[in-house]
C-alpha cells in the first residue's frame, strides 16, 4: 500500500519535472528578446537531481526483491531532468554545461549497464547504491543551496518552476512514510534523501513567496 502510494506521488513528480521542462521550452518559443530559457537554472542542482534519481533507481534493482515502485519512475525522472541539463547546456554551452550534461549521460549508461548485467552481484550493488545515496545526499543538499543563493541573490525566480518544487515535495513525504513502511533496515536512503529534498523544496517554496511579495512591494511603493 506504501509502495502503490508512494508510485502515484512519484508519478506527480514526474508531471513537475515535466512541467519545468514545459516551462524551459514555452520561454525558449516566445523569443523574448534578452530572455534566457534556462534563467536562474542552476546547473549544479539539476545534475545532483539526476544522479538523486538515478541512485534510487540503482538502488531500486539492487536490493531483493527488486523494487519496480522505485526503479520505473526514478528512470523516468532522469531521462527528463537529463533533457533540462541538455536545454542548460544548448542556452550555455559553458565549461560545467558540458560537464554536467557529459556526466549525466554516462551516468545513465552506467546504471542501465548494471541493470542488464549486475544481478551476480546484488549484495555488493546494494550496499554501493546505498553509499552512492549518502554522497548524493550530500550533493542535494549544496547543490539546491546554490540554487536558493542564485535565486535569493538575483531577487526573482526566473525559469524555476513553482509546481515543480510543490509536486516534488509531496513525492519525498511519501516517500518518508513508504521508507518507514519498508523497515529502517533497507528504507534508511530513502529516508535520508526524502528529509533532505524535502527540506529544500521548502525553501524553494518560501521564495516563490518572498518574491511575490517583494515584487507587490516594489509595485505598491512604484505606484505611491
Amino acid at each position: 500500500m506504501a509502495g502503490a502510494i508512494n508510485t502515484a506521488f512519484i508519478l506527480l513528480s514526474l508531471v513537475g519535472v515535466w512541467a519545468q521542462l514545459r516551462k524551459v521550452w514555452r520561454r525558449r518559443a516566445s523569443g523574448t528578446p534578452g530572455a534566457i530559457a534556462t534563467d536562474i537554472l542552476s546547473i549544479n542542482q539539476f545534475t545532483v537531481s539526476f544522479l538523486a534519481y538515478l541512485s534510487f533507481f540503482v538502488y531500486g534493482y539492487s536490493i531483493q526483491p527488486f523494487n519496480h515502485f522505485i526503479v520505473w519512475p526514478r528512470l523516468l525522472a532522469s531521462v527528463l531532468v537529463l533533457l533540462i541539463l541538455r536545454e542548460i547546456w544548448m542556452d550555455r554551452r559553458s565549461r560545467a554545461a558540458t560537464i554536467g550534461l557529459a556526466l549525466a549521460c554516462l551516468a545513465l549508461l552506467c546504471a542501465l549497464g548494471g541493470l542488464v548485467w549486475g544481478q551476480r552481484h546484488v549484495d555488493e550493488g546494494r550496499v554501493l547504491a546505498s553509499a552512492m545515496i549518502v554522497a548524493i545526499t550530500v550533493l542535494l543538499a549544496q547543490g539546491y543551496a546554490h540554487q536558493i543563493l542564485l535565486i535569493w541573490r538575483s531577487g526573482r525566480t526566473g525559469a524555476v518552476s513553482l509546481r515543480m518544487s510543490q509536486l516534488i515535495l509531496l513525492m519525498d513525504i511519501s516517500t518518508i512514510v513508504f521508507a518507514f513502511a519498508m523497515g529502517l533496515r533497507l528504507g534508511w536512503p530513502l529516508l535520508l534523501l526524502a528529509v533532505v529534498s524535502g527540506s529544500t523544496k521548502l525553501a524553494i517554496l518560501w521564495l516563490f513567496r518572498w518574491e511575490r511579495r517583494s515584487t507587490g512591494g516594489g509595485k505598491s511603493r512604484s505606484a505611491g
